[in-house]
């Protein structure tokens, strides 16, 4: 019985020592991360964000450009995600409605020569 009892206190005894070295001594630093890596409660963000910008100035250039960050995938389905998830969520319908007139601008949006400078 007591092979079995310091059996399992050595194996506490690991799983605490590597808590300890990943959590306190050598955790994970994560840097330079790009927005497509987030989770999605926070890309919802992220287009909200957006959306928001898109209202106060208009330009629908630049709001694509900033969809650009989130990865593959074209902005009206980036938007439409966005949209989805935020109303299964439960984000105020001022937000909704945000994110609904982005929707219709990058729905309506076609690629310019042009590239918009920040």
């Amino acid at each position: 019985m007591t092979r079995w009892i310091r059996f399992f206190f050595m194996i506490i005894i690991g799983v605490g020592l590597g808590l300890l070295y990943g959590w306190l001594i050598n955790p994970v630093e994560y840097v330079d991360t790009t927005p497509d890596s987030m989770r999605e409660d926070y890309r919802t963000d992220f287009v909200l964000m957006v959306a928001e910008m898109y209202q106060s100035d208009g330009n629908i250039d630049y709001a694509v450009q900033r969809l650009s960050f989130l990865g593959e995938g074209t902005p009206q389905e980036k938007v439409q995600d966005a949209l989805l998830f935020a109303s299964q969520v439960g984000y105020p319908l001022a937000d909704l409605s945000l994110l609904k007139d982005l929707y219709d601008g990058v729905e309506h949006w076609t690629p310019s020569t042009k590239v918009p400078s920040s």
